[in-house]
């Protein structure tokens, strides 16, 4: 609460200080007091309470970026382009035309700044990716991260925002200048031994679809997976495979409890195991990327090893609260990471829900208990993060079920296998036997996970799900596990309680009077035109068959208006919305001889016109350009319009026109 609170109220930094070492030191004192006397006032419960939201506030301060003086937002910087010393310190998945890293500065305009900024480097086959922990020299302008241009678009802005990034830098090969690329930190150490480790299984013969997958599963990484096949196991079930988690930390101590076993054997070998488990667990999780999902299992499995140490009875609610203090005492803005969310409501769903699924049915057949086991832990997981997966995903995998009883058993040896040709691979030992053999299993299980996404049907998508439909799901899921634990009837009705409230947000949804609305989309170099009428969309377009097929903004816009019915047809030259009339300029440019004067004009396909004349003749209360034009004209469109003094809509710059 107190991360939440600091993150959306922004309050002062030495007030939140201030505030956190004083209620520590009234909790402390109160403690001291009342530690030998039998209280039943909720005066301590309420400090402490206090205390750990002021802690919570406090820490998100410490630790955001910008409060700090020789933060680049901080500095004074009156030029457009400045010299700027960066270091390497993530690598990005490439998009089209840039290679794509994460730096931290390091000095900008001759003075020494912090901060994390985005870098973009046009691609240059000929020319290597950069190492993390290098430092480069370069001079370049700051320029924003833009906002969605399209209604209930991704906001990459403010995903970048949580990660404190505020500005990138477009560069191009020819303007970097290396100083070092020598690797400093851990991170820099593991980026090298990725690197080794792929450069040797490349000499050994995996191929790069083969490599692909193995950097996911046992490294971490998964910015050289083909779309396609992530794709695939997105519309599975099975993403959560390719993302370092609890299931592979808690394979890897399987593996090293065995192999360290003889230490207990040895004086000092009930202190030395655990401890050599604990550094290769962290050391793993530092070349797998400290992502959220794996650094909130190798925090859990080495707290559990730590309490097994100490011959101390371990709860998982205990531990799982523990993880979670210490991982947002360090990295709050965590919490606000869909993977973290999901990688803790995971691991509660299971640990509260799989004892009740399994204890429903009890095989006695050890063929029969396995995949019950592997069903019921799957079903618990999704119960865990299905409210939340809708309402950031807005799909759900019905036949999550059946990919994970065949993938999940066959993993714990994929994992196994993978870490021991990874060994021998390093040893300059792996065969081409192994090779064959472990590209083929990688190979049968893309062909398997394939198979279960081609079933569309099974895959329901675009699924409105908001945020209040999230808080309700899981108040109705905690009672109805309270209800069951204690079979009190106070649980039973607050449960059917919830069950109302939960369906009278469906209630509200359907029933609310929804804004009507006509959009000018922004569609780079086509035109995108959509009239909503209650719960209906009527969409005039000019994107080919291949384009419509994988084309999100209007799906984006029918999940987020919760529409019913979309229908489509082709782009008409004029419409008419509540009185107001705009007319659309095409490639032709024609528009002499109309009878009627219009209030807006829409430019597309970048139409050989006179707009001084236009202006003149029709006197509409706005222009707007689309993101088909070329940006030559947009430019003196825009000049011609700041001169007649009229609004100017440019799509590509301001987002989507919208009327209502």
């Amino acid at each position: 609460m107190g991360i939440v609170t600091a993150h959306y109220f922004k309050p002062n930094f030495d007030v939140t200080h201030y505030l956190s070492i004083g209620l520590l030191v009234i909790t402390t004192f109160y403690w001291l007091v009342l530690r030998k006397k039998i209280n039943r006032t909720p005066f301590f419960s309420i400090i402490v309470y206090a205390a750990m939201m002021a802690a919570g506030m406090n820490t998100y301060q410490i630790h955001n970026e910008k409060l700090r003086p020789q933060h680049y937002t901080n500095i004074n910087l009156e030029k457009t382009s400045y010299p700027i010393t960066f270091k390497i310190t993530t690598r990005l998945k490439s998009d089209t035309y840039n290679d794509k890293y994460m730096a931290s500065l390091l000095s900008v305009n001759q003075k020494t700044a912090s901060g994390q900024v985005l870098i973009n480097i046009r691609r240059d086959s000929t020319v290597q990716t950069l190492p993390v922990d290098a430092i480069l020299f370069t001079s370049a302008e700051f320029q924003s991260i833009q906002n969605p241009l399209n209604p209930y678009q991704f906001d990459y802005s403010n995903y970048l925002e949580l990660k404190q990034v505020y500005h990138q830098l477009y560069l191009k090969v020819s303007e970097l200048h290396s100083i070092s690329d020598h690797a400093t930190s851990i991170y820099g150490f593991a980026d090298r031994l990725r690197a080794t480790i792929n450069d040797q299984l490349i000499r050994a013969g995996f191929k790069n679809e083969i490599l692909s997958i193995i950097n996911a599963l046992l490294l971490g990484q998964r910015q050289s997976i083909d779309k396609s096949t992530y794709n695939n196991y997105v519309n599975s079930g099975t993403i959560h495979i390719l993302a370092v988690s609890g299931l592979h930390v808690g394979i890897l101590l399987l593996i090293l409890n065995v192999i360290f076993k003889p230490l207990l054997y040895f004086k000092h070998g009930y202190i030395l195991r655990p401890l050599i488990i604990v550094i290769l667990l962290w050391a793993f999780a530092v070349i797998a990327g400290l992502s959220p999902s794996v650094t909130r299992a190798v925090t859990m499995f080495s707290i559990i090893s730590i309490a097994m140490h100490l011959k101390r009875p371990t709860n998982i609610y205990n531990t799982l609260a523990i993880s979670a203090f210490f991982i947002l005492l360090f990295k709050p803005r965590f919490l606000f990471e869909v993977g973290f969310q999901m990688s803790y409501l995971a691991v509660l769903g299971i640990v509260s829900f799989q004892p009740i699924l399994y204890n429903i049915w009890k095989p006695k057949y050890w063929i029969l208990d396995k995949p019950w086991q592997i069903f019921t832990v799957t079903l618990a997981a999704q119960i865990g993060v299905a409210p939340i997966s809708l309402f950031y995903f807005h799909q759900f995998p019905g036949l999550f079920f059946i990919s994970n009883l065949v993938v999940i058993p066959f993993l714990g040896l994929i994992l196994g296998f993978g870490l021991l040709i990874i060994v021998l691979a390093l040893m300059n030992l792996c065969h081409p036997t192994i090779v064959s053999a472990y590209s083929f299993t990688i190979t049968s299980l893309n062909e398997f996970i394939a198979w279960v996404a081609q079933f569309e049907s099974f895959l329901l998508r675009d699924i409105p799900f908001t945020l209040t439909q999230v808080i309700c799901s899981y108040i109705l899921v905690f009672c109805m596990l309270r209800a069951h634990k204690t079979k009190a009837f106070k649980w039973i009705a607050i449960s059917l309680i919830s069950i109302i409230g939960f369906q009278s947000t469906f209630v509200y949804n359907k029933f609310k009077r929804p804004n009507d609305a006509f959009i000018i989309f922004n569609k780079s170099r086509f035109t995108i035109i959509g009239q909503k009428h209650h719960d209906r969309l009527r969409v005039y377009h000019n994107l080919d068959s291949a384009k419509q097929a994988t084309d999100h903004i209007i799906r984006n816009y029918k999940v987020g208006e919760m529409i019913h019915t979309v229908t489509v047809d082709s782009l008409e030259h004029f419409y008419q919305f509540n009185n107001t009339t705009i007319l659309i300029i095409d490639s032709l440019g024609t528009y002499k001889g109309l009878r009627f004067k219009p209030d807006f004009v829409l430019l597309r396909d970048s139409p050989k016109i006179n707009l001084n004349r236009l202006i003149d003749s029709m006197s509409p209360k706005g222009i707007i350009a689309d993101a088909s034009n070329f940006k030559s004209y947009v430019e003196r469109w825009k000049t011609t319009c700041r001169y007649k003094k009229i609004p100017f809509h440019y799509t590509n710059e301001k987002g989507a026109f919208i009327l209502r």
